[in-house]
């Protein structure tokens, strides 16, 4: 089966208020929630070992602060829509935030890591009394594969007409695979004005945060800091340090649990920002129109898909470095006047960079690998047009791009599962331990 560049966009770039792991497990609970008669009185979740690490310390909005995947299940089945998708969570009121907190502080919800599984997955059970609604999730964060009621199974549309969208993730990321970089290119022919207006809203949504971030410094504030240090003269904005700041700010926000919606990009909102903000943030330094801007966004989400396609919606390995930091090198490559070997070399310097950034789940110092992930993107774009090229004797590098995109795959699906494993081992030890 063939498939479209709309194709790609559509089903790869989504808004998304909040961390999309906590975010999946509120949408997962609010299909379940939606088809039940009554009013939750009890959840049970099951979720794989990534979306538990992720979920664990990142702030969820529209909470004051709170974090946890059980009060992420429970504000989803009080408060949450599950026709918004990624935005589940946007019609939270207080009185949902409350009930949602009185029924974790009772022992209501249970949340059960389920060590083994592989792959992202989500399963929410919620009982009112007398019934049981069951949702799953599968593959991506927004992909809810079944409900059910007291055993029986019923139409997605009932209960996530958005998600029910998404049947296909396994044929399309089967065909990304095997797409080459040329293809990806020769794809941003096949852009129409309808595609080209999504992508400005792309930009509009995530300036939105970064604009926040910058004015208020929420989370650890990387954003605000480093602009504070320009005004101070101790720092120069250039091309590299202008991303920093633009992508750095925007991940203040998100993670900070600020209260708007990010675009996301192959299911993370931080993905997103990484994915669009160093390409927006350039175009100042630069001759361009808007048309290139808007096509090197698009191929920044294709190299970000092609990755993601090969490492799994979520691992070991910092996407946001490795994923979408190699589609916004690639994507700055292209606005920069660069051909195909300029971008192939954008690629592989950057994940010769950044390869060993691993991913210890969602929190507000996130922000600090965005900074330097997005500064590194245009490095890396800069060096090779520059001549500049890692070469493919080199450690994991590949003698195409192709080939070291798909190295960072199987580095990250064979290479890196018992770091996965000792990482979420830290992360628990030291929560139950009261730090």
């Amino acid at each position: 089966m063939s498939f479209s560049v709309k194709d790609l966009l559509r089903a790869q770039v989504a808004p998304a208020l909040g961390c999309t792991e906590p975010v999946a497990v509120a949408l997962a609970a609010a299909a379940a929630a939606a088809v039940l008669p009554g009013r939750p009185e009890r959840i049970a979740l099951w979720v794989d070992p990534n979306i538990y690490k992720n979920g664990l310390a990142v702030i969820i909005p529209g909470t004051g602060g709170l974090s946890g995947l059980d009060l992420a299940g429970a504000l989803g089945a009080f408060g949450g829509n599950p026709a918004l998708g990624l935005e589940v969570l946007e019609p939270l009121t207080p009185e949902s935030v409350q009930a949602a907190r009185t029924l974790v502080r009772d022992g209501g919800v249970t949340l059960n890591l389920l060590q083994d599984q592989r792959g992202l997955f989500i399963r929410a059970e919620v009982f009112d009394g007398s019934h049981v609604a069951e949702a799953v999730i599968r593959e991506m964060h927004d992909n809810v594969v079944g409900v059910s009621l007291d055993g029986r199974s019923l139409p997605l549309d009932k209960a996530a007409p958005r998600a029910a969208v998404k049947a296909d993730v396994s044929r399309l990321e089967a065909w990304i695979k095997a797409l080459t970089l040329e293809d990806l290119v020769r794809l941003l022919d096949d852009l129409d004005d309808e595609d080209r207006e999504f992508l400005m809203e792309g930009v509009r949504t995530n300036m939105r945060l970064a604009e926040h971030g910058l004015k208020f410094g929420p989370g650890l504030g990387i954003g605000k800091a480093l602009d504070r240090l320009v005004r101070q003269k101790l720092i120069c904005r250039d091309m590299v340090l202008a991303a920093r700041i633009l992508t750095s700010a925007a991940s203040d926000a998100r993670m900070g649990g600020v209260k708007l919606p990010a675009m996301s990009s192959a299911g993370s909102g931080n993905h997103g920002l990484t994915a669009i903000l160093p390409i927006w943030a350039i175009r100042d330094f630069i001759e361009c129109d808007e048309k290139t801007v808007l096509e090197a966004m698009a191929l920044s989400h294709l190299v970000t898909a092609y990755v993601k396609a090969h490492t799994g919606r979520l691992s070991a390995i910092c996407g946001c470095s490795v994923a979408a930091g190699a589609g916004a090198s690639a994507g700055v490559a292209y606005l920069l006047g660069g051909n195909l070997a300029h971008i192939a070399g954008a690629i592989k310097n950057i994940i010769e960079d950044l390869a060993g950034v691993i991913c210890d789940g969602a929190k507000a110092g996130c922000s600090l690998k965005l900074a330097t992930a997005a500064g590194t993107a245009v490095q890396s774009a800069l060096f090779s047009l520059q001549g500049v090229n890692v070469l493919h004797t080199d450690g994991i590098i590949g003698a195409s791009p192709e080939q070291t995109m798909q190295n960072i795959g199987t580095l990250s699906t064979e290479g890196m599962i018992e770091t996965d494993r000792t990482i979420l081992k830290i992360m628990l030890e030291k929560r139950f331990s009261g730090f």
